[in-house]
């Protein structure tokens, strides 16, 4: 299945970093926290990848042409027939096909989809965005949003079940529970599975988004379902949340690496 990951957002949360980079090229681990978010999708067997991008879109181009080189030991034989070899040490992007599209560097999220619709062949998608890392089982999510049929299924997570639960009242906690379990307490993951049809409510205009906007109507329609995923995830939007997974990479605490169940 075809991966649209969408790489444009200013990142403006995160200006320490994205001042100088596109907020999915911030570092984790020494690569790109989009790496390892495409990492995660081709575990499971997911390696053609599109991704929409916009704000600074050139370094992830640079970044994928001169992949090869950067990460293969190279022979160079000088002289009127000039002669590169590679030696590849990146067996990890074995099978990878990465289509690169300017969707502008303003545009909302539902322009960006919009203009890789050309590039999208099957009726179904994923999608996700260049800044959330996860142990999502992908071929559950898959399973379950082929059960039901609907147009979209995003991913629920729980954010009580890594920093804990409260219930306020006024501006007292009235409950607190350390890391529950089970929570009914869910935000949007940012991992979805599409419908193509999803293409005939999104627009050109720079202005058309997608979560305020289309999956409104689609909660509206009865056509938007959640996954709930119990198990970990993170979102880099701050300083700290790139120090937190550098830290959890450095010591091999790294859960996105989970390999699949």
């Amino acid at each position: 299945m075809q991966v649209v990951i969408l790489c444009g957002g200013l990142g403006t949360r995160l200006k320490e970093e994205t001042e100088f980079r596109p907020k999915p090229m911030v570092p984790i681990g020494g690569r790109p926290i989009l790496w390892h978010i495409m990492q995660l999708y081709s575990r499971f067997g997911h390696q053609e990848f599109i991704l929409a991008l916009g704000y600074k879109g050139d370094q992830i181009k640079e970044y994928f042409y001169h992949y090869e080189l950067m990460n293969s030991d190279v022979s160079i034989e000088f002289g009127a027939e000039s002669k590169m070899t590679f030696y590849p040490r990146h067996d990890e992007v074995a099978g990878w096909k990465v289509t690169l599209v300017d969707t502008g560097e303003l545009s909302l999220k539902g322009a960006r989809i919009k203009r890789i619709e050309k590039f999208v062949h099957d009726d179904l998608f994923l999608m996700t965005y260049g800044d959330g890392l996860s142990d999502l089982n992908l071929d559950q999510l898959i399973t379950f949003h082929q059960s039901h049929g609907k147009m979209v299924t995003l991913t629920g997570v729980s954010p009580a079940s890594q920093f804990g639960e409260m219930k306020i009242i006024g501006d007292q906690i009235v409950k607190f529970k350390e890391k529950p379990e089970v929570s009914t307490h869910y935000v949007n993951g940012g991992y979805y599975i599409c419908n193509r049809k999803i293409f005939d409510y999104l627009t050109l205009d720079d202005l058309c988004d997608f979560e305020t906007g289309l999956l409104e109507l689609l909660a509206e329609k009865g056509e938007l379902m959640i996954y709930r995923h119990s198990g970990k995830w993170a979102c880099m939007d701050t300083l700290r949340d790139v120090q937190y997974l550098n830290h959890l990479w450095a010591e091999n605490k790294a859960f996105w690496k989970v390999p699949p169940q």
